[in-house]
This record gives C-alpha cells, structure tokens and sequence, in this order.
C-alpha cells in the first residue's frame, strides 16, 4: 500500500508492477484502493464509503457481495474488507466502523465529530445519542427500500451524507423558522393553546405508562427502542414526540436528571458510598457518575455532600 497527498487529501493507493516493456528498471502504477464489505448496505456500510470517497481515496472502488463471499472476494481481488466481524475495520465497543475509520486514518473535523455520533447513534439503534438519529434512520431505511441495487444505492448514499456533512458543518444552529415575523406567529398561536381551556392540553395515555416505566427502571440501561417496543409506539414517533411531554428534554437529558435526582436523595443517607449511589442510579461507573453529575449541578457528588453536611 502507498499513501500520498494530494491537494490537501490523503489518499491510499496499491502498488503494481507495470508490464511496459523497456528498460531494467522496475515500473509501477499507482492503483486505487478496493474496499469490500456486505450486500444490501443501509448505514454504516453507506457511510464508510462515503468517508472513504470524500476523505481517503475520492477513486476508491466499493463492493457489495453476499456476506458468506466477502472474505473470499477480498482475498482474490485484493480488497480491504471492511464491517464484518473479525476484521481491522469494524465495530469496536460501542463504536461503529465509521468510528474506526476516523480514528485510524487520523482524521481531524468537527463536523464530521457530529456526523459520527449520528451515525453511531443509528446504525447501533441508540437514538438517544443525537435527536437527528431516528430521522435519518427513516430516510435511510426508505432509500435501501426504494434502490434495491447497492451501486446505485451507493450514489444515493454519497448524496445524503454529503447533505448531512453540509448540515453538521453550516446549518446546526439554523432553524426551520428564521423570520421575526414567524416567530412572532408562533408564539402567539403557542400562547393561545396554552390559555384557551380544552386545546392541545390532552396528554396521551402513553405518556404516564413511560413516565412510571422510567422510574421504576431509572437504575437500568434504558433504551428508547425497547421502551418504544412495550409501548407498542414507533421508535421514531416516540424519540420525536418525547421531548413535548418531558419537560422539553431528549430521552437522554431526561433519564440523566431523573438520575441526578436520585443521586441526591440517595447521598441524604450515610449508609450510601458514592460508588453505591452510582450503582443504584444506573451510572455505568463512580468516574461516570462524578462528571455528569458536576455538569449538573457544578460541584463533585462529594463537594455536595460535604456542603449538604454544613447547612
């Protein structure tokens, strides 16, 4: 393999011996990369194209083969295999390939920090990390359904994630509604729901059954698919919808203050360790537990209890 730059883009080439004949000297050419990986792409295997095309190799070749072959076909056709188990490019954790691929080809832009959780957060079914998630599930799932051919799939692919590399780079702060005047519209006809008696007040039966799932579940890993699952509610409708009954809040701000909340009450009793506060809130560890509960509250969970101690 042969990496250069060019115009300010690294790119990765093979090496081949050139069969012109003339000379002793040894002749090569310089051969865009080939990258395999399964048939019938819907995220990831989108997005490490994409990734690749406009950031590693904008020549690079991609193949979709059934995924029994991809292995086999990797090895006759000299192509990196890319997002099947056992290979160098492929889920890590809780990353995704499109992770790795970022990490290993050392790639430095914010924007494409934001497209990566995005990503992470659909292609692995955890919609609460960004609220962009459970769309862009839904625009994706729609394009594989509507292009069964995964080449022409591909190009649709290319145009989206440059849309949304557009959007991650230049339009995050923009809103759909950027006039004085429609926001002036809004608020009036916002004002009027919340003082006419009987209009938009009806909250759905859905909402308290979540509302006592959540906590009665607070100290478990919570998924918004799974609780979407025993509502019987679409995930998208439900990640969407979620934030106008839960005090304006996502999914994962919401489950993160109830915590906190607990924590607090918890660490009203001596008997409880800090370590046993993050246990019995569901915080993954006391180091986790400890930075968002600071980014709550501003002070460490022992700064608190020191502070509750002396009132």
């Amino acid at each position: 393999m042969f990496v250069t730059q060019i115009s300010g883009k690294c790119r990765q080439y093979n090496l081949a011996k050139s069969t012109s004949s003339g000379g002793n000297q040894d002749k090569y050419l310089l051969i865009s990369m080939k990258w395999i990986t399964r048939e019938k792409p819907k995220i990831d295997r989108l997005a490490c194209p994409w990734l690749i095309r406009r950031f590693i190799d904008d020549e690079a070749e991609i193949i979709y083969v059934p995924y029994d072959q991809v292995l086999e076909k990797a090895s006759v056709l000299s192509a990196t295999p890319f997002d099947i188990p056992g290979v160098e490019y492929t889920h890590y954790g809780a990353e995704c390939t499109f992770d790795y691929f970022i990490r290993k080809h050392n790639i430095k832009d914010p924007a494409l920090d934001t497209l990566a959780v995005i990503v992470r957060g659909t292609d692995t079914d955890h919609h609460e990390l960004a609220p962009e998630c459970s769309g862009f599930w839904a625009i994706s799932a729609g394009l594989a359904y509507n292009h069964r051919d995964d080449q022409e799939l591909l190009e649709k692919g290319l145009i989206l994630y440059d849309a949304l590399y557009s959007w991650a780079g230049h339009l995050q702060n923009e809103k759909h509604t950027q006039q004085p005047f429609e926001y002036l519209l809004l608020n009036v006809f916002h004002t009027y729901l919340e003082q006419k008696p009987g209009i938009g007040k009806k909250i759905p039966a859905w909402v308290q059954e979540l509302k006592d799932t959540i906590q009665d579940h607070i100290d478990d890993n919570l998924s918004l698919k799974e609780l979407s699952k025993s509502l019987d509610i679409n995930p998208s409708y439900l990640s969407r919808e979620f934030s106008r009954y839960f005090e304006d809040l996502s999914f994962g701000e919401y489950i993160r203050k109830l915590r906190i909340e607990k924590a607090k009450e918890l660490m009203e009793n001596p008997a409880y360790s800090l370590t046993e506060v993050a246990y019995l809130t569901g915080f993954s560890d006391q180091s986790h537990f400890t930075r968002i509960f600071k980014r709550h509250t501003g002070q460490s969970p022992s700064d608190y209890k020191k502070n509750r101690k002396k009132k």
